[in-house]
Order: C-alpha cells, then structure tokens, then sequence
C-alpha cells in the first residue's frame, strides 16, 4: 500500500473554473497530495481551487502547461517525503481511479515512468471526435519515428514518474512541446517505461476546447518543436 503523503499529483490550470471543482472532488476520494499550478487564468479557478485541500501556486502570466508542470513539479519534489509524481489534466478528462494500478506498476520498481494511453486494451476514449483521433494517431507515429519508443498516445497528460525521474527529466519547452519532450527525454535516459490503461472522456466543454483542425495542426507542431530544440 502506497503511502499518499508520498504522492503529489500535479495539476497545470488556464482558465479552467468551470472544470477544477470536478477534477478535485475526485481526486479528493484519495490520500494524495495535489499542487494545481495556476497558469495565469483570468477566470475564478484559484477561489475554485482553494475549497478543497490543495496547493495553489500561481504564474502571474500565462506561460504554458510545461512550464506549470515544471512549477508544479518542482515544488513536490521540494519535499524530502516526495516518492512519487503524478501529472493530471484540469479539464475533466482524466479519472482519478487509474492512478491507483499506475502507482502499483511503479511500486514494483521495475519502470521509472507510466504512461497512460487511452488506445491500448482496458484503455478508452469516450466521445472521441473522428479528427482528434486521426490527430493522435499522426503524433504518435510521428513520435514513435522519431523517439524510437514503443507508445500508443503520445499526447496523454496523464503519467506517474519515480521522484527521481522527475528530477532528470526537467522539462523546459513552456506550452505543448513539453508533451514530447518528456517522451524524448525518456528515451535519451533509457528510463524504464511502460503504458497503462486509462479512460479519457470528451465532454461538450472539452470538446470545445480543442478539438478542430487547427488544434491538430498545433499538436504536429508542438511534436516538430520539442525534437529540433
């Protein structure tokens, strides 16, 4: 049994008031530490945020999810009881009972790193539209190439890292890139990784968020930015 003050579960947050409440209350059903990194957001989700027992740190300006998970990070790993870091989206996409088999895995001390992937058996995609399925699937095999790792969702903001992990892999692309940089950082560190099942659920109001071409072609632009730097 893993001890939850050895957890903290990393949330980056832009404008995300109308989905943190949800997020929180299900993560609240666990012992783990949570840190949500404000990335700048000009709605209410800091007072959202501050009605459950978590961390609030804020950005004073936007500067991008990697750089909220290397604020939110970096803080966890502040902590001397630090053992374990879980990064989680703020949308409402992620559910918080498939931490739990992923922390498992690194429990056994055979991986450094898990992966969730919403596109391997036991994983789902639950109102996944067709042109953000076609997307994924572009920059995964864009990623695979070019990486050389064995994944099936290159772009899924759900992973739990070993503290020590966390601290090699430093990530330092600001905005999407940072989703590649890690798996390449992965790779360049022949960390130990493997994939678990997660569900990922498309609401109306994160479908809204980014799901047309535009935001594809940003996600294959983000994949070509964190390999050339």
């Amino acid at each position: 049994m893993i001890d939850g003050s050895s957890v903290w579960v990393v949330i980056p947050a832009f404008n995300e008031g109308k989905a943190i409440a949800q997020v929180l209350e299900g993560l609240a059903e666990y012992p783990y530490q949570i840190v949500v990194v404000d990335d700048g957001s000009q709605d209410d989700i800091a007072q959202c945020a501050l009605h459950y027992p978590v961390t609030l740190l804020k950005h004073v300006v936007n500067l991008g999810q990697g750089a909220a998970l290397q604020t939110g990070i970096t803080y966890a790993l502040s902590f001397s009881t630090t053992r374990y870091i879980v990064t989680f989206d703020a949308d409402g996409q992620h559910s918080a009972s498939d931490i739990p088999p992923m922390l498992a895995l690194l429990q056994s001390e055979q991986y450094d790193v898990i992966i969730g992937s919403r596109f391997i058996k036991g994983g789902k995609a639950v109102n996944i539209g067709l042109t953000r399925r076609l997307t994924l699937w572009a920059a995964t095999l864009l990623t695979r190439l070019i990486s050389g790792l064995h994944i099936t969702d290159t772009h899924n903001g759900l992973r739990v890292f070993t503290a020590d992990a966390a601290v090699k892999i430093q990530i330092t692309q600001n905005r999407m890139a940072h989703a590649s940089q890690i798996l390449n950082r992965i790779a360049f560190l022949k960390m130990r990784y493997c994939e678990a099942p997660v569900s990922i659920t498309y609401t109306p109001y994160s479908r809204a968020k980014g799901q047309g071409i535009l935001n594809g072609i940003n996600i294959l632009w983000d994949i070509f930015l964190g390999n050339i730097r």
